[in-house]
């Protein structure tokens, strides 16, 4: 597992090396530092020779001055490899993510994406520095110690010995219940950025219903687990100090003792005495550098658990061998395909759906909620692949298209509708880099986009705040549908793509399509019967199953449901938007007319919905008409 990370080193490695070798260079001076000042102590100042004071003082100065150099030329190519390891590790991070399916960004969490991309890279980071250096240094310099107190007095130098096992047993039950702390440590840092994260997103219905209360409780309480956490981790961290510093007082106590004896008896000099506490303090502040090296790494290691677990999902969704490079037509056929989200689901989110749509089509798709409709269509853009079954485009199974040459001809308008921080024509220009301004207009002018456009100050060269905060809900989907346009799909699916705008500019937004891109194949989705019934043929989905597919007029003599969500929208003369929500509209019906309403697919929601009473052709959840 570590080894897969060190590969991501890469051109950094001349530096991972190269900054050892300063270590040990540094090391040995320092070392030799508390032997030139016992032989400055014992043959200048001690013997009254003011040459060898000259001498020893001057060699002393020049190996700390060599011990700083190699110290300087350490530390920056520690920093060097180990910034470049992380900005590497990230960077493989990041482009692997973006080559996943729909079902492996399923398994993560963003919160916990972003965490193990931050947190997690910069503590193996961290890691990695503290290794280069500290894992070299404090070692060797515990060895080096250890051999120069023995050349110096072999009988002091067992004080050592026995200070040291002791201090590495103790040391060692500490880190033990350390770790397993620090394993913890990274789910409540996903826990809390999920909080975070989950906030930010919905500040305007956390104002809406004036529950910032509720949700500072539960970010305190995110903020709480890791605090105690840490308080637990720092607890036993904190017992290092005073038995470190028992460690060493007992020590200097007991060499002073011993070592006063043996200078009476003339066995050890005051100078040897001297560099005998030097090296005595080198030993046990680099047992304390091994301990943290440990902590850091126990740190680390669940990090790098947590990275590895993002590099070494594979794709469930790859370019085939020899990829079809062109899509012939917008001609679509589901065989035989059943899908489920997971490989364990007890049932599926489709059964057996069979399917015949022919080129330039228009194709309403209409349901409940879990019923399966935006999860079909993802299929035919291969953003999920089929558990069972067949989807062809173009006469081709989807999976032997290129991916890239399969999702520019079947352009999907998701649910969520997503801007990106930039000018409106950066914007639309996500559909296609090398359209012109002409071309961005003409395709706003196809979603009715254009008219609001026109309106702001800057026109076209507006900027759209993160995540398009500063339009409205109709206003972010009309821009989305224009995108969408620039790609002048063989096949064009809008899943509940309109429902923020009214039922008048939804009307017009189909009929441009009619006019402007006939050819191509609409596949669209609604809980609107008003936005569907003109298509050629309507899809009836229950439960995950096809219940009809016909056209609107065969529709309402032969299918129960659909009757029924058609004369529920209607009565009383008024549009589905005005009667209630088509969440609600919806799902009621699937109760009555259904089989008891029970909704076993497992399609997930997000779609944005129109709300009650409104005829604005922009009014949205979050701030109404901005037009």
């Amino acid at each position: 597992m570590v080894r897969k990370l060190l590969k991501y080193v890469g051109v950094y490695k001349k530096a991972a090396l190269a900054t050892p070798a300063f270590i040990i260079g540094e090391v040995v001076m320092e070392t030799l530092i508390p032997f030139i000042i016992a032989l400055l102590i014992d043959r200048g100042i001690t013997a009254g020779d003011m040459s060898n004071v000259l001498k020893y003082g001057g060699l002393m100065l020049a190996v700390a001055f060599a011990s700083l150099l190699f110290g300087v030329l350490a530390g920056r190519s520690s920093a060097y490899a180990s910034t470049g390891f992380a900005c590497n590790l990230r960077d493989a991070m990041y482009k692997h993510i973006q080559e996943f399916s729909f079902s492996n960004i399923d398994k993560f969490s963003t919160a916990g994406l972003i965490t193990r991309m931050t947190t997690d890279i910069t503590n193996v980071q961290n890691a990695f520095q503290m290794i280069l250096r500290i894992a070299v240094r404090a070692p060797f310099i515990l060895i080096s110690s250890l051999v120069m107190a023995f050349i110096i007095n072999r009988e002091l130098s067992f004080i050592f010995l026995v200070v040291l096992v002791c201090l590495a047993v103790i040391l060692f039950l500490i880190m033990r219940h350390i770790i397993p702390v620090f394993s913890e440590v990274f789910k409540k840092y996903d826990a809390l950025n999920s909080s975070v994260q989950e906030n930010v997103n919905g500040i305007r219905v956390v104002k809406a219903f004036a529950r910032e209360d509720h949700e500072t409780k539960k970010f305190n309480k995110a903020t709480l687990g890791l605090y105690k956490l840490f308080v637990k981790a720092e607890g036993f961290l904190a017992i290092n100090s005073p038995i470190m510093l028992t460690a060493v007082f007992g020590s200097m106590i007991a060499i002073s003792w011993i070592g006063a004896h043996f200078i009476v008896f003339g066995t050890l000099t005051t100078g040897e005495l001297t560099s005998m506490f030097s090296y005595l303090m080198s030993c046990l502040m680099s047992l304390m550098m091994v301990s943290m090296v440990f902590v850091m790494i126990s740190m680390s290691l669940a990090s790098v658990r947590r990275i590895s677990e993002v590099l070494d999902e594979q794709p469930s969704i790859v370019n085939p061998e020899q990829p079809i490079m062109e899509v012939p037509d917008g001609s679509i056929r589901f065989d035989h395909v059943s899908f489920s989200y997971s490989s364990d689901a007890d049932e599926e989110t489709l059964h057996d759906i069979n399917l015949d749509i022919r080129s330039g089509e228009t194709i309403g798709i209409i349901g409940a909620t879990g019923s399966g409709k935006s999860t079909l269509v993802s299929l035919a853009s291969r953003l999920y692949d089929v558990s069972s079954g067949a989807v062809l485009v173009g006469g081709h199974d989807v999976r032997s298209y290129d991916l890239t040459v399969l999702r520019d001809a079947v352009s999907v308008v998701l649910q969520k509708n997503v801007l990106f921080s930039g000018t409106i024509l950066d914007n639309l220009r996500w559909g296609n880099e090398d359209a012109t301004d002409e071309e961005c207009i003409e395709a706003c002018k196809r979603a009715y986009a254009d008219g609001f456009i026109s309106e702001f100050p800057d026109g076209y060269d507006t900027r759209i705040e993160r995540g398009g905060a500063n339009v409205s809900g109709g206003q972010k989907q009309r821009l989305c549908i224009a995108r969408a346009l620039l790609k002048n799909p063989k096949v064009l699916i809008l899943d509940d793509s309109t429902s923020a705008v009214d039922t008048a500019t939804d009307a017009m937004i189909r009929e441009s399509f009619r006019r402007a891109i006939p050819g191509t194949t609409k596949l669209i989705i609604s809980q609107r019967v008003s936005s569907v019934e003109d298509a050629d043929r309507i899809i009836v989905l229950d439960e995950g199953r096809v219940d009809g597919f016909d056209t609107h007029e065969q529709l309402l003599e032969t299918n129960e449901i659909y009757r029924s969500i058609y004369e529920l929208q209607t009565q009383g003369g008024g549009d589905f938007d005005k009667l209630e929500s088509a969440e609600e509209g919806s799902e009621r019906q699937m109760r009555d007319a259904g089989n008891g309403g029970s909704n076993a697919a497992s399609e997930p929601d997000t779609s944005v919905r129109p709300e009650t009473g409104s005829s604005s052709p922009d009014f949205t959840p979050e701030g109404g008409d901005r037009q």
